[in-house]
Formats: structure tokens, sequence, C-alpha cells
């Protein structure tokens, strides 16, 4: 079999030194749909798109400095893996401190856990950020690849978090862009499965899909914008289970729950497609 997950995990941790600057959080931001849908220079919009009072969304993370592509999974010794089978299953960020605009430090990166599902296998990359006054932030990465499961190894768990059975806090629909993939995808993830149609029909597909990240993304700024003030440095934690596919064009609908104890718990759908699940078990914590 092509994961060899013995050898993957006692792959020693890896170091890259990472910066970004206020360019690649204002690319960030716009890969994410910021300024696109109120006029671009209403200021709520202008404090993800103008350098002027600029905040950073703590979803930036995930690309921060080359993010989770400099992790590195699809690279450690024992895996070998084909792209047109990798789909992202989950993601989890916790901020030890809010991201600034400007900064640099070193991204430590593992494989956490190699999970035996069957029909597929589930990498968990742990990858965390410093600089030199302490941790920023950690990042836990699932990673779904269909056709490598069988292995042997421990399944793992499949903890779910639904929404209360009560109408949610607030709703908001938003349109996303039919070129957001194209535009997200110079943030640093560069699978043509979202910009190739070829690629994306040996994937499966009709056509290229939108990043599991930009949904996330932008379903944070959203929730950020809703229920937090507008004020991204309030956010925590927040982590989600990618529970199905979004192309670009369609409506996100974006449901967001007060559970109280600074917990909210969201959900994210396809409007098009009869609310088909985009984004499941979603939870942000927030001061």
């Amino acid at each position: 079999m092509p994961i060899d997950a013995a050898t993957a995990l006692a792959a020693p941790p890896r170091t890259n030194d990472i910066a970004w600057d206020s360019k690649d959080v204002l690319l960030y931001h716009l890969g994410v749909g910021a300024g696109a849908h109120r006029p671009a220079t209403d200021p709520d919009e202008l404090r993800y798109t103008y350098e002027k009072d600029l905040q950073v969304l703590p979803s930036f993370v995930t690309v921060a400095g080359g993010g989770l592509a400099k992790a590195g999974v699809f690279t450690l010794p024992g895996l070998r893996i084909d792209l047109s089978q990798v789909l992202h299953g989950g993601q989890r960020i916790e901020l030890h401190r809010p991201v600034p605009v400007a900064g640099s430090g070193v991204l430590t990166s593992r494989l956490a856990a190699v999970y035996d599902k069957g029909k597929a296998a589930v990498l968990v990359m742990r990858s965390e950020a410093a600089d030199d006054q302490g941790p920023l932030w950690t990042c836990d990465t699932e990673v779904f690849v269909r056709g490598e499961g069988g292995f042997g190894g421990e399944r793992g768990s499949s903890t779910r978090t639904p929404p209360p059975e009560r109408v949610p806090a607030w709703e908001q629909e938003v349109p996303v862009r039919h070129d957001q993939a194209l535009l997200y995808r110079l943030s640093g993830d560069w699978n043509p499965l979202h910009a190739d149609p070829d690629f994306a029909k040996l994937a499966g597909f009709d056509r290229p899909i939108l990043h599991g990240l930009c949904s996330y993304g932008t379903t944070l700024k959203t929730v950020v914008d809703t229920a937090l003030g507008g004020d991204a440095s309030r956010v925590l934690s927040y982590s989600t289970r990618f529970a199905g596919i979004f192309f670009p064009g369609e409506t996100l609908r974006v449901r967001i729950w007060d559970l109280g104890g600074g917990r909210l718990s969201v959900t994210a759908t396809a409007v098009e497609r009869a609310d088909a699940p985009v984004l499941a078990d979603t939870v942000l914590t927030h001061q």
C-alpha cells in the first residue's frame, strides 16, 4: 500500500521559517470574498481590504508564510499520495494570541495520526507556529485520501457536534464569485482540482470545486461580522468538518447558534443544491 503509517508517524518534526506581511493578508481576505458584496469602500469591509486599521481573519494562519503547504504532509516518508484522490476532511485552528498583520516565526509540523477508514485513510497533520514572543497558533489538518485505507490501522473516533434543534440566532446568505477559487489559490493552494476542469473530472467532479479552506475562511468572516461585532481578534479557536463540496458561483448559507459560554455552533450549506452540507460539526470559541 502507498501508506506506511508506522514510517510516516516516526518521521521527525519538520521546521520551516515563515514570514508574511500586509499584502499577504489582503490577498487572503480578497480570496475568501472580502469586499465582494458590500460597496468596496464600506468601513466594515475596509478593515479586511485596506492597510489602514487592517485586522487579520484568524483563518489566515492556514496560508501564512506558505502555511499548510509548507508542512509537507504529502512528502513525508511512508506516504505516496495521488492528489486526485485527496480531499480536505477537517480543520481546527487555535489562536494563542491575535495574528499580527506582519510577522515571522518558525512553523513546526508533524504527522499526529493516521486513521484507517476502510476505503480511505485520514491523515492528521499538526502545525505549530511561534515567534520570539512565544506561541502564535496551532493548526490540526485532517486530509482524507480515497482508496488508501485497509492497511490495518486504528479507525479513530467519529465525534459529531450537531447544532441545537432550534432556530439559529443569525443566518446569512453569501454569494460566492465564479472566480473565487482562482483568486484564493494565489495564497498558496495550487491543487489543480480547484482550477483545471480536466483534473476535476479525473477526481470525479463535473467541474473544479472550491477549496475547503476557502469555504472555511468565508464562513469565519461571516461569523465574525454577524456574531462578533466585526472583531476578528475575539476568535480563540475554530474547528470544522468538511461535509460536502461547494462550487464557485453558488451561494453559501451560514447559520449560527449561540451556545453560551463563548461558544458558537455553525453550519454552512449550498443554497442552490437544497442546502447540501458544506461545513458541519463547526464550533467557534471566542472571548
